[in-house]
């Protein structure tokens, strides 16, 4: 049974150069895990709290020194010399010791630091890798995702040159993770080379590595996209296809959507989205609507929800009572599952389940501010999830996730 000896933080940087942390787990047995956790730009509202020090001196306020601060005292206090024989005893445990609705007492950054290293430190006293620890766990059968690879940027993820956040890049006809990163290399060598034709720009690239030209509009990023899948010799909504991060709260004011130089509501909005989804191979629309626009989204799952994935982030924040009332209200048929959004493993597996009990398709993904860390890659696929969400095939903390399913799906015999 594992004991833990100490848990500890200290601070690090994330990927746009900010502070975060990474906790480690010490168990009685000699066991040390370790777990950096990641940080998002575009956040929905009823994300857990990150907690930030909020001290201009230090990184413009954004310090995690409180965090830390939690982590080695009034966690490891409550914490060293007790024994827990499942992760959600020791979830549960971090829930009542911060005792808040949104994690603000701690920090969800501190707690999930702590939920994250402990799971790591479990699976490696049972020898097991942390896939198939977590997919015992949560009672799944692991399975590789299919990503979704970040290929245009714009909104807060780029230089708000465009409203939309992202376009991404799926291969349906990919039969391997080897193969998916085959054809996204040449599909974003293609586009850059586009992009610099067009724009006499060098390679410009945003928060999770995708490119961001200057776009004029949405359609014109959305026809760039599918003009690099043909010059990369692939056949546009059957080789690769679209999925779009609107990150519409983000251009959302006093009831209106201001997008593309027009200013549209919540119906006009989903007009446009299907108007997109119609013109274009797209086949998941995230974040289509505000975060709070619950009849806009229902509008548009009856616009487009019977043949596009109608993918929420910031409606959902992985919370497991959004996520109910979502289902009740047919607003979504897929959850963007991001662990720091609700703070533990635990209840990170709760909204899964509750997503695919109502046979949703589950994305996992990680945020625009990550780590070089890879446990993503094993969440997704102990989890069995349909798609992982990292980021473009740039940068270090995106290609550790790519690698380690590389490593899952070579060493393991795993398949998409």
């Amino acid at each position: 049974m594992p004991t833990i000896k100490r848990v500890i933080a200290i601070e690090i940087l994330d990927s746009r150069g900010r502070p975060t942390i990474m906790a480690t787990c010490a168990l009685a047995d000699g066991t040390v895990a370790h777990a950096s956790v990641p940080s998002g730009a575009s956040t929905g509202g009823a994300e857990a709290l990150e907690l930030r020090d909020n001290d201009p001196v230090r990184f413009g306020g954004l310090g995690c020194l409180k965090a830390v601060s939690n982590v080695n005292t009034t966690i490891n206090e409550a914490l060293s010399g007790k024994t827990f024989t499942t992760q959600s005893a020791l979830d549960n445990t971090l829930l009542e010791l911060d005792g808040s609705s949104n994690k603000s007492t701690l920090g969800a950054n501190a707690i999930l630091g702590v939920s994250l290293a402990f799971c790591r430190a479990q699976a490696a006293a049972n020898t097991l890798p942390l896939f198939q620890h977590i997919a015992a766990i949560a009672e799944t059968t692991p399975q590789l995702p299919r990503p979704m690879i970040n290929l245009f940027s714009g909104g807060k993820h780029g230089g708000q040159q465009t409203a939309i956040q992202d376009v991404q890049i799926v291969t349906p006809t990919a039969s391997t993770i080897q193969r998916t990163l085959e054809m996204m290399s040449d599909i974003f060598r293609a586009a850059a080379k586009r992009a610099a034709n067009q724009y006499g720009m060098r390679l410009l690239t945003a928060d999770e590595g995708g490119l961001a030209p200057p776009f004029n509009s949405s359609t014109d990023m959305f026809t760039e996209a599918v003009a690099a899948i043909q010059d990369a010799g692939y056949i546009a909504g059957t080789d690769a296809a679209l999925t779009v991060d609107v990150a519409a709260s983000h251009f959302f004011e006093q009831d209106q959507y201001h997008i593309d130089g027009d200013t549209l509501n919540n119906s006009d909005m989903s007009q446009r989205i299907r108007q997109w989804c119609n013109a274009f191979p797209i086949v998941s629309v995230e974040d289509g609507l505000s975060d709070e626009d619950w009849n806009g989204w229902h509008h548009l799952y009856q616009q487009i929800g019977n043949e596009t994935m109608v993918l929420g982030d910031d409606l959902l924040c992985t919370n497991p009572e959004r996520i109910r009332r979502a289902i009740a209200e047919q607003c979504a048929n897929s959850l963007l599952l991001k662990v720091n959004q609700i703070g533990t493993i635990t209840e990170a597996i709760e909204a899964y389940k509750i997503a695919r009990a109502a046979n949703w398709q589950v994305v996992v993904s990680a945020r625009s501010g990550e780590t070089e860390d890879d446990w993503l890659a094993d969440l997704a696929t102990g989890l069995g999830g349909d798609y992982i969400k990292v980021g473009s095939i740039t940068q270090s903390e995106r290609l550790a996730k790519y690698n380690r399913l590389l490593f899952l799906e070579n060493h393991f015999n795993l398949s998409l």
